[in-house]
């Protein structure tokens, strides 16, 4: 089980970016309930969304978020990722991704919209590796990525 690298991966990464780590307690005290919660396909943001944690054995490496959809303004596109802190710099981002996109394939999705804050130069390098083509930025100030996904047979 990966509870404990959960818990303190995500704290790790909260404190590393000075992050409130409050939401943390009611993780630790009902873990079972707080996965429970985040497992199929859920409401997000008004969209239909799953949740996937990224492990290494017993390692929580981060989490990826895929919209089935978009929403209505496209503001946060149809993938969101990260990596916790002491995992990043390691190739995890650009593999979530390129998985990401096959998840989306999957689920009729040609084209995945990205969208990222102009001052995240390791995703922006994430996103180029995995061919994303730029247009232009969205009315939160982030950058806007198409990137195709792969065809599934």
């Amino acid at each position: 089980m990966v509870k404990t690298s959960y818990l303190v991966g995500e704290q790790a990464d909260m404190l590393h970016r000075g992050s409130d780590t409050a939401w943390l307690r009611a993780a630790s005290r009902d873990f079972g309930g707080f996965v429970a919660d985040r497992v199929g396909i859920r409401q997000r943001w008004g969209v239909p969304s799953e949740l996937f944690w990224f492990t290494s054995g017993e390692y929580y490496l981060g989490s990826l978020v895929i919209r089935h959809r978009l929403t209505d303004d496209e503001g946060g596109g149809h993938i969101g990722y990260h990596v916790v802190y002491p995992w990043q710099r390691q190739g995890h981002a650009t593999q979530m991704l390129r998985d990401a996109l096959l998840k989306c394939s999957a689920l009729g999705i040609e084209r995945a919209l990205l969208t990222i804050a102009p001052g995240n130069a390791a995703s922006l390098t994430v996103v180029h590796r995995n061919g994303g083509v730029a247009d232009g930025m969205n009315d939160e100030g982030e950058l806007r990525f198409w990137i195709d996904t792969p065809s599934v047979s």
